[in-house]
C-alpha cells in the first residue's frame, strides 16, 4: 500500500509542481509550502526506489512534518488572515499542495511505512528554522516581499517577528513530536 500511495503522491506533486513551476518560475523556492511539496515528491520518488533504507524513512518523516506545517499554516494563519479558502483550498497548485498531497503523505507515512525515531524532531526544527531565518534575512534586506505575512518584517515590530519565529517553531516542535508518537 505504501508504494502505491508513494507512486499516486509522484503523479499528484508532478501537477501541482507543473501547476506552481508555471505561474512563479523560480520563485517558488521562497515558498514553503512548494519546498515542503517538492521534498515529498524527493522523498516519494526515493521511498519508490529505495524503501525501506533507514536514510529514506528519515527523508519522508521530514517531508510528513513540512506538509503538515504547510496544512496547519494554511488554514490557522493564511485563511484566517484574509486568504481565500477556495483559492487556498480548492484551485490551482492549492487543491495538491495544501490539501491533497499532505494528507496522502502523512497517511502513508503514519499507517504503512516504517517510522522515524524521536531523534529526528530537532532536524525537523532545524531545517523550518533555516527556511524562516533565510526569509526573515532576505525579508531584511528587501530581495524578498513575504511571501508570508509572518516575514515582512518591514510591516511589524521586531517583537512580532520574533513572536511568529517562536510560535512557528513550537508549531513544527510539535507536530514532529506528534508524528513520532502517533507512528510509534
Amino acid at each position: 500500500m505504501a508504494l502505491a500511495l508513494n507512486i499516486i503522491l509522484l503523479f499528484l506533486e508532478g501537477i501541482g509542481l507543473s501547476i506552481s513551476f508555471r505561474a512563479r518560475k523560480w520563485g517558488n523556492f521562497v515558498f514553503y509550502t512548494q519546498l515542503s511539496n517538492m521534498l515529498c515528491a524527493l522523498s516519494s520518488l526515493l521511498f519508490v526506489l529505495f524503501s525501506p533504507a533507514a536514510w529514506v524513512t528519515a527523508v519522508r518523516y521530514l517531508a510528513a512534518c513540512g506538509l503538515v506545517m504547510t496544512f496547519l499554516v494554511t488554514i490557522c494563519v493564511l485563511i484566517p488572515m484574509g486568504g481565500d479558502p477556495k483559492d487556498l483550498l480548492l484551485a490551482g497548485n492549492g487543491l495538491y499542495h495544501h490539501v491533497l498531497c499532505p494528507i496522502l503523505c502523512v497517511l502513508s507515512y503514519v499507517l504503512f511505512e516504517p517510522h522515524a525515531g524521536r531523534n529526528m524532531v530537532i532536524p525537523s526544527m532545524a531545517l523550518t528554522l533555516l527556511y524562516g531565518l533565510i526569509m526573515l534575512y532576505l525579508n531584511y534586506i528587501r530581495k524578498v516581499d513575504g511571501p508570508y505575512p509572518v516575514f515582512r518584517v518591514h510591516r511589524q515590530s521586531v517583537q512580532a517577528s520574533v513572536i511568529w519565529v517562536l510560535v512557528l517553531l513550537a508549531l513544527i516542535g510539535g507536530i514532529s513530536l506528534a508524528m513520532c508518537l502517533i507512528a510509534a
